[in-house]
Protein backbone atom coordinates (compact mmCIF):
# COMPACT_ATOMS: atom_id res chain seq x y z
CA UNK A 1 0.00 0.00 0.00
CA UNK A 2 1.37 3.40 -1.00
CA UNK A 3 1.32 6.40 1.26
CA UNK A 4 1.48 10.05 0.30
CA UNK A 5 3.26 11.80 3.13
CA UNK A 6 3.79 15.52 3.47
CA UNK A 7 6.44 16.77 5.87
CA UNK A 8 6.23 20.51 6.60
CA UNK A 9 9.32 22.44 7.70
CA UNK A 10 9.41 25.83 9.41
CA UNK A 11 12.07 27.17 7.05
CA UNK A 12 12.05 27.65 3.31
CA UNK A 13 15.07 25.35 2.90
CA UNK A 14 14.03 22.64 5.39
CA UNK A 15 12.51 20.30 2.78
CA UNK A 16 15.57 20.55 0.54
CA UNK A 17 17.86 19.83 3.49
CA UNK A 18 15.75 16.79 4.46
CA UNK A 19 16.44 15.12 1.09
CA UNK A 20 19.68 13.66 2.41
CA UNK A 21 17.74 12.09 5.27
CA UNK A 22 15.19 10.63 2.85
CA UNK A 23 17.99 9.16 0.71
CA UNK A 24 19.64 7.70 3.83
CA UNK A 25 16.38 6.11 4.98
CA UNK A 26 15.88 4.61 1.53
CA UNK A 27 19.45 3.24 1.49
CA UNK A 28 18.77 1.67 4.91
CA UNK A 29 15.65 0.08 3.41
CA UNK A 30 13.43 1.85 5.93
CA UNK A 31 11.31 3.28 3.11
CA UNK A 32 10.79 2.73 -0.61
CA UNK A 33 10.31 6.07 -2.37
CA UNK A 34 8.09 5.81 -5.46
CA UNK A 35 7.95 9.53 -6.21
CA UNK A 36 8.75 12.76 -4.44
CA UNK A 37 8.71 16.52 -4.83
CA UNK A 38 9.14 19.51 -2.61
CA UNK A 39 7.79 23.00 -2.26
CA UNK A 40 9.69 25.94 -0.84
CA UNK A 41 8.26 29.35 -0.13
CA UNK A 42 10.62 32.24 0.50
CA UNK A 43 9.32 34.63 3.16
CA UNK A 44 9.05 37.56 0.75
CA UNK A 45 7.65 35.61 -2.24
CA UNK A 46 4.04 35.77 -3.43
CA UNK A 47 3.91 32.03 -4.12
CA UNK A 48 5.96 28.92 -3.55
CA UNK A 49 8.32 27.22 -5.96
CA UNK A 50 8.24 23.49 -6.60
CA UNK A 51 10.77 20.85 -7.57
CA UNK A 52 10.27 17.23 -8.64
CA UNK A 53 12.79 14.70 -7.41
CA UNK A 54 13.03 12.32 -10.34
CA UNK A 55 16.65 11.44 -9.57
CA UNK A 56 15.61 10.15 -6.15
CA UNK A 57 12.97 7.87 -7.58
CA UNK A 58 12.95 5.21 -10.23
CA UNK A 59 10.40 3.50 -12.46
CA UNK A 60 6.79 3.96 -11.47
CA UNK A 61 7.07 7.66 -10.67
CA UNK A 62 3.85 9.60 -11.16
CA UNK A 63 5.59 12.47 -12.91
CA UNK A 64 5.06 16.15 -13.55
CA UNK A 65 1.36 16.03 -14.40
CA UNK A 66 0.50 14.64 -10.97
CA UNK A 67 2.71 17.04 -9.04
CA UNK A 68 1.64 19.98 -11.19
CA UNK A 69 -2.03 19.31 -10.55
CA UNK A 70 -1.56 18.64 -6.85
CA UNK A 71 0.54 21.76 -6.29
CA UNK A 72 -1.80 23.78 -8.49
CA UNK A 73 -4.81 22.76 -6.42
CA UNK A 74 -3.05 23.43 -3.15
CA UNK A 75 -1.23 26.67 -3.90
CA UNK A 76 -2.51 28.27 -7.11
CA UNK A 77 -6.22 27.50 -7.55
CA UNK A 78 -7.25 29.95 -4.82
CA UNK A 79 -5.42 32.61 -6.85
CA UNK A 80 -6.87 31.55 -10.20
CA UNK A 81 -10.44 31.07 -9.00
CA UNK A 82 -13.08 30.46 -11.67
CA UNK A 83 -10.59 30.93 -14.50
CA UNK A 84 -9.42 27.32 -14.28
CA UNK A 85 -12.58 25.80 -15.71
CA UNK A 86 -14.20 22.38 -15.60
CA UNK A 87 -11.16 20.44 -16.85
CA UNK A 88 -9.21 21.00 -13.65
CA UNK A 89 -12.35 20.20 -11.68
CA UNK A 90 -12.52 16.79 -13.34
CA UNK A 91 -8.87 16.12 -12.59
CA UNK A 92 -9.39 17.24 -9.01
CA UNK A 93 -12.16 14.65 -8.83
CA UNK A 94 -9.59 12.02 -9.85
CA UNK A 95 -7.37 13.10 -6.98
CA UNK A 96 -10.29 12.86 -4.58
CA UNK A 97 -11.10 9.32 -5.73
CA UNK A 98 -7.43 8.55 -5.22
CA UNK A 99 -7.54 9.56 -1.57
CA UNK A 100 -6.40 13.18 -1.83
CA UNK A 101 -9.49 15.00 -0.68
CA UNK A 102 -10.47 18.59 0.11
CA UNK A 103 -9.41 18.21 3.76
CA UNK A 104 -5.93 17.10 2.72
CA UNK A 105 -5.60 20.05 0.30
CA UNK A 106 -6.90 22.47 2.96
CA UNK A 107 -4.55 21.14 5.65
CA UNK A 108 -1.49 21.46 3.40
CA UNK A 109 -2.58 24.88 2.12
CA UNK A 110 -2.95 26.18 5.67
CA UNK A 111 0.33 24.62 6.85
CA UNK A 112 2.69 25.60 4.03
CA UNK A 113 2.94 29.38 4.09
CA UNK A 114 5.59 32.00 3.28
CA UNK A 115 8.87 31.16 5.00
CA UNK A 116 8.19 27.38 5.11
CA UNK A 117 8.68 24.34 2.89
CA UNK A 118 7.26 20.85 2.48
CA UNK A 119 8.50 17.50 1.25
CA UNK A 120 5.89 15.35 -0.55
CA UNK A 121 6.76 11.63 -0.68
CA UNK A 122 4.83 8.80 -2.35
CA UNK A 123 6.23 5.72 -0.66
CA UNK A 124 5.60 2.18 0.43
CA UNK A 125 7.12 -0.37 2.79
CA UNK A 126 8.05 2.30 5.32
CA UNK A 127 9.13 1.35 8.80
CA UNK A 128 6.81 4.07 10.03
CA UNK A 129 8.05 4.56 13.58
CA UNK A 130 11.72 4.81 12.53
CA UNK A 131 11.01 7.08 9.56
CA UNK A 132 8.70 9.33 11.59
CA UNK A 133 11.24 9.55 14.42
CA UNK A 134 14.01 10.61 12.03
CA UNK A 135 11.86 13.30 10.43
CA UNK A 136 10.60 14.60 13.77
CA UNK A 137 14.22 15.15 14.80
CA UNK A 138 14.47 17.69 11.97
CA UNK A 139 11.59 19.66 13.51
CA UNK A 140 9.23 18.65 10.69
CA UNK A 141 5.47 18.43 11.13
CA UNK A 142 3.64 15.52 9.49
CA UNK A 143 0.55 15.75 7.27
CA UNK A 144 -0.34 12.44 5.61
CA UNK A 145 -2.97 10.57 3.65
CA UNK A 146 -2.90 6.83 3.11
CA UNK A 147 -3.63 5.52 -0.35
CA UNK A 148 -4.95 2.06 -1.04
CA UNK A 149 -3.50 -0.05 -3.87
CA UNK A 150 -6.55 0.84 -5.97
CA UNK A 151 -6.15 4.56 -5.25
CA UNK A 152 -2.47 4.48 -6.19
CA UNK A 153 -3.30 2.65 -9.43
CA UNK A 154 -5.94 5.27 -10.25
CA UNK A 155 -3.30 7.99 -9.81
CA UNK A 156 -0.92 6.13 -12.10
CA UNK A 157 -3.61 5.68 -14.77
CA UNK A 158 -4.63 9.32 -14.52
CA UNK A 159 -1.20 10.94 -14.50
CA UNK A 160 1.27 8.71 -16.33
CA UNK A 161 1.63 8.46 -20.07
Amino acid sequence: MATLTVWKFDTSDGARLALDLLRKLQEQQLITVRDAAYVYWEADAKRPKTKELGKLTGAGALGGAFWGLLFGLIFFVPVLGAAIGAGVGALAGSLSRAGIDDDFVKDVRESVTPGTSALFVMSEHAVVDRVADQFRQTGATLVTTNLSVEQEELLRETFTS
